[in-house]
């Protein structure tokens, strides 16, 4: 029984699976409310891997991280729960989903154009994550600097890929949240 409006974001705003992808907001008497923070605060939706706005991102991660301390919504299903980087075997079965996944950055390499964080010693059996060079500096600039973040517990969200083991591709700093045991 209310009004709301999707805007779009961006001229290009479909996902890998042509989707289009807006934000919601409920219109009334008063200023638009935007819809996405209630659904994150409720545990009825995951932050994306894409937020677009370091901001905006901090007060979604905040509004999950408390929801999924709550167990709320979704956070109190065992399909949610965040995944161990350590547990490979557990990942490779993730292959394709967005996943929320923490755990210890064993080691930081460089190879070619590449970052590699390791999640465990050997490599192929724990979660890497990879960021491009080019994207470095952003990730620095948010204070996520990768060389910084070996010996760190980190949470990481995005697409499960499997290529020598479980990965997750980060281009943009809001996938990567220092967690407060650091």
């Amino acid at each position: 029984g209310r009004t709301v409006v999707l805007q779009r974001q961006g001229p290009d705003a479909a996902d890998r699976y042509g989707r289009i992808v807006a934000h919601v907001e409920v219109v009334g008497a008063g200023p638009a409310q935007p819809v996405g923070p209630q659904m994150v605060a409720r545990g009825h939706a995951r932050v994306a891997a894409m937020v677009g706005h370091t901001a905006c991102a901090a007060e979604l991660l905040a509004l999950e991280r408390a929801a999924r301390g709550g167990k709320l919504g979704l956070w109190g299903e065992p399909y949610y729960v965040v995944r161990a980087a350590e547990n490979g075997a557990e990942l490779l079965a993730e292959r394709g989903h967005f996943t929320v996944v923490e755990g210890k950055v064993w080691s930081v390499r460089e190879s070619g154009g590449t970052i590699y964080l390791n999640f465990g010693r050997r490599w192929s059996q724990a979660l890497t994550v990879t960021i491009s060079k080019r994207h470095e500096r952003i990730f620095s600039a948010a204070g996520l600097s990768p060389k910084r973040l070996e010996h760190r517990i980190v949470r990481v969200r995005g697409l499960i890929d499997v290529r020598n083991g479980p990965r997750i591709e980060a281009s943009r700093p809001e996938q990567i949240e220092m967690t407060e045991l650091n």
